[in-house]
């Protein structure tokens, strides 16, 4: 799929970077609808390390976190525009109800989430702070989200 890797690519190309002596960030989500929330989060992301991987819920995931009616966008539309971005160095799919298995692959050195986290809440926390790892809540930016545009939109039509 253009825009993503496969796990096992994904996983080579962190095991690579780290071999490189970089340090890989891992932050995930649906980007549902690219707004410049989600542009400062993965920006923000990008800078606590070398290298910035998503891990994108899938089409699947997403209606079972949001509900029937979305995604409003597809996977493949969401893994371009992502992986597009100047802030991300790569982009994985995932279907699980948590990313959790994708972190445990990736073995990033830091776990990103956004404000609206806990750190001791944050699916994957332990497992990378076990091999030494550090977990990171970044501050919302602005007053963007992507449930406020979708009732933005259909309060127009």
């Amino acid at each position: 799929m253009e825009g993503a890797l496969d796990w096992a690519d994904a996983e080579q190309q962190c095991t690579v970077w780290r071999d490189e002596g970089l340090r890989v960030v891992f932050t995930n989500g649906c980007f549902d609808l690219l707004h410049p929330g989600h542009i400062t989060y993965l920006e923000q992301a990008r800078s606590l390390g070398d290298r910035l991987i998503i891990g994108l819920n899938d089409d699947g995931s997403v209606r079972g976190l949001k509900g029937d009616a979305r995604p409003i966008n597809p996977q493949g539309v969401r893994a371009r525009m992502i992986s597009a971005l100047r802030a991300v160095d790569a982009v994985v799919l995932f279907s699980q109800s948590t990313p959790k298995a994708l972190i445990v692959a990736l073995h990033p050195a830091v776990l990103v989430k956004g404000g609206d986290y806990c750190a001791e809440e944050i699916v994957g926390a332990v497992e990378v702070r076990g091999w030494g790892g550090e977990v990171r809540v970044v501050p919302f930016v602005g007053d963007f989200s992507t449930t406020a545009l979708i009732q933005r939109i259909r309060a127009l039509s």
